[in-house]
């Protein structure tokens, strides 16, 4: 038990961190259910609206987190946390009020749901990479593992917790309203923690001075990396395909199963009850070996082809805690990965890229898997989803082996790699013997 809460107990910045995220995390998952509420209860809305709603909010993150990646690097990442947190708070704080108060039109949501997409994409580069500031690096796997459990232990309290909230308000979009103020005042608990944590105990990067092509310098640096290439892949396919869980589980629900709303919250938190307990066990985890990768994605795809093919609901429902166990094995593992292959001077810009990748891709994907249910049925949206991932681990497979044998024929052709490319060629090596200590 002490192994898998390790950094917990040694770090006091990170129990901070730790403890703000849960209340923070638990308001984010509360406002996404009280915000589709509210949509839903306004005038003339349906799932058109809905769907408008989410793609607006995620769109920020397709957009602006490569640029959001450059200021990380450029700027102190504790004090940026604390102005995209705050950003996130004032317009949670205005949509809750506008509903609450009786005026909120659809299209006041659209765009608040903009602009807290914008706060949030420049909130991930930073809250990620500010990780590996907050503790040493043989513990940064085990710290990577129980953020993941923090998101997770909130996936299972908000949801439920907001269907609560509102029942309990009066059901309506004044209840919703309520719920998405209570957000927003849960982003101060981060900024509390933030700003209580002691800075003779962080590791900043050094910031890196303004410079033209800052950003293509990052994706240059990021396409010399094979083992980057291969986890850009592999999250790029699951989260495009794979990781559309509101879409698949609404539809597997209502026109498979013929449920309500109820069963199908229980299916949102089957899946959380898995992706949990895989958080807490890459929490244990010593090492990341790229084998790890790959099975988990593997698992991914299969797990959701098996979902697509279950006869009832209690089957699905039970089977449901399977896909998120794959899937955040694969996010944990990516994420550990990415931090521990970068150069600190370009993590802002790498942990960027890969947000872009594993959340950008929802507005192009989930359409996409709308419009196959539509088509198809509900059935092929989790088959051809599955089936997908399992492309997306073959190229990885593909882009791996093509990366590696180029940087081979580089290094031969230009000799011995300088100083400056010697640390990152040192962890990169070590991910890729699959021998990694715990730091990875």
């Amino acid at each position: 038990m002490s192994q898998m809460f390790r950094t917990l107990e040694r770090n006091h910045n990170f129990r901070l961190y730790f403890a703000g995220s849960v209340v923070s995390n638990t308001g984010t998952w509360m406002q996404r259910v009280a915000q589709d509420w509210l949509v839903l209860s306004l005038p003339g809305t349906g799932g058109t609206e809905l769907g408008i709603t989410t793609g607006l909010q995620f769109l920020p993150i397709l957009l602006l987190s490569p640029y959001a990646g450059v200021i990380a690097d450029r700027f102190p990442k504790r004090a940026l946390l604390q102005l995209t947190q705050l950003s996130m708070a004032i317009s949670s704080l205005m949509l809750g009020a506008l509903a609450v108060s009786g005026h909120a039109e659809v299209w006041m949501v659209y765009v608040l749901a903009f602009v807290f997409g914008i706060g949030t994409a420049f909130d991930g580069p930073a809250r990620q990479s500010f990780t590996s500031e907050m503790v040493d690096r043989d513990d940064l796997t085990n710290a990577v593992g129980l953020n993941g459990a923090a998101f997770n232990l909130a996936r299972l309290l908000g949801p439920a917790s907001a269907g609560l909230l509102i029942a309990l308000l009066g059901s309506g979009a004044e209840a919703a309203g309520w719920v998405i103020a209570l957000n927003g005042i849960s982003y101060f608990a981060v900024i509390w923690q933030l700003r209580r944590m002691d800075a003779s105990q962080l590791h900043p990067a050094d910031i890196q001075p303004r410079a033209p092509g800052m950003l293509l310098d990052g994706v240059r640096y990021v396409r010399t990396q094979p083992t980057m290439l291969m986890v850009l892949v592999l999250v790029f396919f699951a989260g495009t395909f794979g990781m559309n869980f509101q879409i698949t589980s609404a539809l597997m629900a209502t026109q498979v199963f013929d449920k309500g709303a109820g069963e199908f919250g229980v299916l949102g938190s089957a899946v959380a009850v898995g992706s949990l307990t895989g958080a807490l066990l890459a929490a244990r985890r010593p090492r990341i070996r790229l084998r790890l990768l790959l099975f988990a994605a593997t698992g991914f795809g299969v797990a959701e082809i098996v979902a697509g093919l279950l006869p009832s609901y209690l089957t699905f429902a039970l089977f449901a805690p399977v896909i998120g166990f794959f899937v955040i094995t694969l996010l944990n593992s990516a994420n550990a990965t990415m931090q521990l292959a970068a150069d600190p001077a370009y993590r802002g810009r790498v942990m960027a890229l890969y947000m872009t990748v594993v959340m950008g891709g929802t507005p192009l994907g989930a359409p996409l898997i709308g419009l196959i249910g539509e088509e198809l049925g509900a059935r092929w949206t989790l088959v051809i989803g599955g089936a997908m991932v399992l492309v997306g681990v073959g190229l990885a497979a593909l882009v791996y082996d093509r990366s590696s044998a180029g940087r081979k024929n580089s290094s031969v052709t230009n000799g011995p790699p300088t100083n400056a490319d010697s640390t990152s060629s040192s962890a990169r090596v070590g991910i890729l013997d699959e021998n990694v200590s715990a730091s990875s």
